[in-house]
Parts: C-alpha cells; sequence; structure tokens
C-alpha cells in the first residue's frame, strides 16, 4: 500500500472529532467489536425524524410481508427488516437535491427519500396508484420528483449508473452527491471495479455505500469472497474508505456526512461498508434454511430500532408516552398505504406500451 493511500485512510477513519461506528474490524468479530454509539448531536426534530423513518419502514415491510402471503403482492419481494440503520441514516443526511439509487431491496430507502408509503405500496401492489404506476412492482421504485433513481433487478447494475450521475453533477458544475446502495454480493461484479476506478480517477461525487448483510441470497460471503472487509478493497483504487456498524443508525449518519462533506467540496468518492443483518429470506420465497435460529438472535441483540429507541428514553428526547404515540401514528400510515393500494384502480390496457421503449422489427 502506498503511503498516499495510508494517508487518505487514516484521514477517513480519524475524522476530527474523532472516529464514530465500527471502522476496520477484523470481519469475523464485527458483532462483538463495536464502539459506542457517537454522542448525540442532532436536535429533538431530527432524532424524532430519524427515529419515526426506522419504525416506518419497520412497520411497512411487516405489512408487507403480510400482504405477499395474502396474495395481494406479486413476483419478487424483498424486506429491509433489520437493515433500516443504513438507509435512513445515510439518507438523513442528505439535502433534498440530492440523488439516491439503490438495489431491488429499497422499500425502505424509497420511502425514507421521500416517496409516500401511500406510492410505495400502490406499486408493490401493481396498481396505477404507484409511483412507477403499476410496471416496476417491488424491485424497480421510481420518483424523479424526490430524486429516486429506482431499485435495479440485476445485481450491481446501479453502480456504473450512479458513477454516470455523479459524473454529471460535476459536469454541471453542481455541488449534488450521489449515494448508491448495494449488497456484498455485487462487489464481486466487473462494474463495481470499473466504477470504483472511474470515479476516483475522475474525482466524481458519489458515495458508495455496500450494505454488507453477509449472505449474497443463500451464500455466505466467507464462501464467496476471499477479501471479506469490502471497505479494503478502495485501496486497490486509492479512494477513501470507512467500515461502519451498520446497525447503529448515528454512526451511519456521522460517516455519511462525512463523505458527503468529502464529495461537495472536492469532488471525491467515498466507499462505506455497512455491516448489518437482514432478519428476513433473501425475499419472500427463501425460508432462510442456510441460517440457523442461533445467529438470527445474535444480530437481534443489537436490533437497531431497538437500540436506537433505549438511547432516545435514556436521553430523554422520547418518554413513554411519545414512544407510544409515535408506534400509533405509524401503525395508522401503515394501514393508510394499504387501503390507498387497494382502492387504487389496476393500469388502464392502454398503458402497456407507455414508457417502453424498443427498436421496431423490421421485416
Amino acid at each position: 500500500m502506498s503511503s498516499q493511500t495510508t494517508e487518505r485512510r487514516e484521514k477517513s477513519n480519524t475524522p476530527a472529532g474523532g472516529a464514530t461506528g465500527v471502522l476496520d474490524p477484523p470481519a469475523e468479530a464485527e458483532n462483538q467489536t463495536h464502539r459506542q454509539s457517537p454522542p448525540i448531536e442532532e436536535d429533538r426534530q431530527t432524532l424524532v425524524k430519524i427515529y419515526h423513518q426506522m419504525l416506518l419502514i419497520r412497520r411497512f415491510e411487516e405489512k408487507c410481508a403480510e400482504s405477499y402471503s395474502l396474495g395481494k403482492i406479486g413476483g419478487f419481494c424483498h424486506l429491509y427488516i433489520g437493515q433500516e440503520a443504513v438507509g435512513v441514516g445515510a439518507i438523513s443526511a442528505l439535502r433534498d437535491d440530492d440523488y439516491v439509487i439503490t438495489s431491488y431491496r429499497e422499500h425502505g430507502q424509497a420511502i425514507t427519500k421521500g416517496i409516500s408509503p401511500d406510492a410505495v405500496m400502490a406499486e408493490l401492489y401493481g396498481k396505477a396508484g404507484g409511483c412507477s404506476h403499476g410496471k416496476g412492482g417491488s424491485m424497480h421504485l421510481f420518483d424523479k420528483r424526490v430524486n429516486f433513481l429506482g431499485g435495479h433487478g440485476i445485481v450491481g447494475a446501479q453502480i456504473p449508473l450512479a458513477t454516470g450521475v455523479a459524473f454529471a453533477s460535476k459536469y454541471k458544475e453542481t455541488d449534488q452527491v450521489t449515494l448508491c446502495f448495494f449488497g456484498e454480493a455485487a462487489v464481486n461484479q466487473g462494474a463495481f471495479h470499473e466504477s470504483m476506478n472511474l470515479a476516483q480517477l475522475w474525482k466524481l461525487p458519489c458515495i458508495y455505500i455496500c450494505e454488507n448483510n453477509q449472505y449474497g441470497m443463500g451464500t455466505s460471503l466467507a464462501r464467496a469472497m476471499s477479501l471479506q472487509n469490502v471497505a479494503e478493497k478502495a485501496c486497490a483504487y486509492e479512494m477513501v474508505s470507512e467500515f461502519v456498524d451498520g446497525m447503529d443508525v448515528l454512526a451511519m449518519r456521522r460517516a455519511t456526512q462525512r463523505a458527503i462533506k468529502r464529495a461537495r467540496e472536492n469532488y471525491l468518492p467515498t466507499l462505506i461498508e455497512a455491516r448489518t443483518y437482514r432478519y428476513m429470506g433473501h425475499s419472500m420465497s427463501d425460508p432462510g434454511n442456510y441460517r440457523t435460529r442461533a445467529e438470527i438472535e445474535k444480530y437481534q441483540k443489537r436490533d437497531p430500532i431497538k437500540t436506537f429507541t433505549a438511547t432516545l428514553n435514556d436521553h430523554g428526547i422520547l418518554s413513554d408516552k411519545d414512544i407510544a404515540d409515535i408506534e400509533a401514528q405509524v401503525k395508522a400510515e401503515v394501514e393508510r398505504a394499504v387501503l390507498f393500494a387497494e382502492e387504487s384502480p389496476e393500469p388502464d390496457p392502454s398503458e402497456l406500451y407507455t414508457n417502453v421503449y424498443a427498436n421496431p422489427i423490421e421485416n
């Protein structure tokens, strides 16, 4: 490793004011070797919003599982339960005009970026009131109005697209940044490495966030990746990287804030590895037989919502009544989203070819 690379990594991992989250621990011990949560610096309004969003995603996804089991949601459905701190923590650091692009496990990020739960649920139901007008389903949520550039069903496909969006921001001389979420399995795709190389070479304001939930479908990363510390892969491109405790929403927010500052001020990219865990299977059709109940329970002890609830309660930011009130509010929002989806009409057949592009077949 060059001295320049070492310096970059040291700057990334020990920022002014002290590092937060988990930075570069051994991969096999990430759940035991984590630092304390960063001190609370946000105002109460911001913290309550973060808590509300995390809880909304959890209850929304639980309702999605129920609706899928009842046959109201078809196709593939990948739930975000357990990973809420990553999406909410990162997106909470953005401006409204920044971009987010992600993979097919995107319900939570879509809601956090500003798509209404009503529009997301209607899309899952395949209804005209959905954010993609019923054509995208669970894996293809888009909304240009909030700069949410979609979930993408092909593993790693969104990474070069995010790199292109960041290039456009630099070309237009704006200070917008792009957050790109992907799973650790995408790291083995060539598109990941090509994008890292170009982003650092061309100095692009893109933040690549690897949501390392430790399983690519049903395959443990230990069986698929020779270097399991994804953050270390940035060294090959002399890119700044951080390893963050993805179960800690404030640690995730701090790491993203540092990356955003780097991107806005110097057009520099960052690779963030957020070590997290999904409690459900890869999709609703996955029984998860490749994991033990004991393994799942180990991570549930550090459930991101439960730990954040306790933190806010201990600091006097949320009382027991406040927590109960937010829970009731979230429940009402989810029920309203389901009602909206059920009452939304089916897409008109005339819309079948709208926004579908293909080359004409010549005889």
